[in-house]
């Protein structure tokens, strides 16, 4: 029963973020806000819990053990720091460009194979390893919000350049500077994570994940160089912006050792 139940809750929590992203670009069409857009993506949050509290019950661990678990893990984290960093920023808009994403992470989730449609269950767990998954992908959360500031940042800087002063989304897209601020403290914030997640990994028991401990090291240093360049030496933000985006999705690559 909770294996048909937490796939009901990953659907629906799918489907609700697909309309709010729909939603929100209809609006943005007719030239304002749509403040619903928060609402579908909190019923999207809900659901996502719903997800993996089954799961986690299931594992009797933290729910990161294959390649779908990371996927909607990653969609939460996501969705949680677009819940509280979005309004506080005042960046509704976040919602309209991070919906896609969660709908595409968590629609590759449903494909099937790519959930364990039989998780084992895990008979001891380590602390260090918990702290080590949760922070890693939590980091992972606020990068990927960074990612997608920098894209809401390239599409504005591309509006100005052709001059589409008129339309809809240049209207509602926030101004250029608070763009780049956001972006630069999700950066902030996502490094801090990451760095808390490769100290654990150091402590917990490795056997096994050398080659993870590794790539996620390696991830860990490239988002230092970009933040420690862009706070002391200073980038432009279209090539702040595209290192950004250009770097999230080759960090993706670490959940391969996963």
């Amino acid at each position: 029963m909770g294996r048909g139940v937490h796939l009901g809750y990953l659907l629906i929590s799918t489907l609700l973020a697909a309309i709010g992203g729909a939603v929100g670009m209809r609006a943005l069409r007719h030239g304002h806000r749509s403040r619903a857009t928060v609402l579908w993506m909190a019923g999207a949050f809900l659901g996502q819990i719903g997800f993996l509290a089954i799961r986690g019950e299931m594992r009797g661990a933290c729910p990161l053990m294959d390649t779908g678990e990371v996927l909607v893990f990653l969609a939460w984290s996501l969705t949680l720091i677009y819940l509280f960093v979005g309004p506080t920023y005042r960046l509704s808009l976040l919602g309209v460009f991070s919906a896609p994403v969660v709908v595409v992470f968590q629609g590759i989730a449903l494909v099937p194979g790519v959930l364990d449609p039989n998780p084992e269950r895990v008979l001891s767990t380590d602390a260090w390893r918990e702290t080590h998954a949760a922070m890693s992908v939590l980091g992972y959360g606020a990068l990927a919000l960074a990612a997608v500031s920098s894209v809401m940042f390239l599409v504005l800087d591309r509006q100005l350049k052709e001059h589409h002063l008129g339309s809809g989304l240049f209207r509602n897209l926030p101004p250029v500077r608070e763009l780049l601020v956001s972006g630069r403290r999700l950066l902030w914030l996502g490094w801090a994570m990451l760095t808390v997640g490769v100290v654990a990994g150091f402590l917990m028991k490795s056997e096994g994940a050398a080659a993870h401990l590794a790539a996620a090291v390696v991830v860990w240093v490239a988002y230092a160089l970009l933040v420690g360049v862009a706070q002391f030496r200073g980038l432009t933000g279209r090539r702040f912006s595209l290192l950004t985006v250009l770097l999230f999705l080759v960090s993706l690559s670490v959940f391969a050792f996963v």
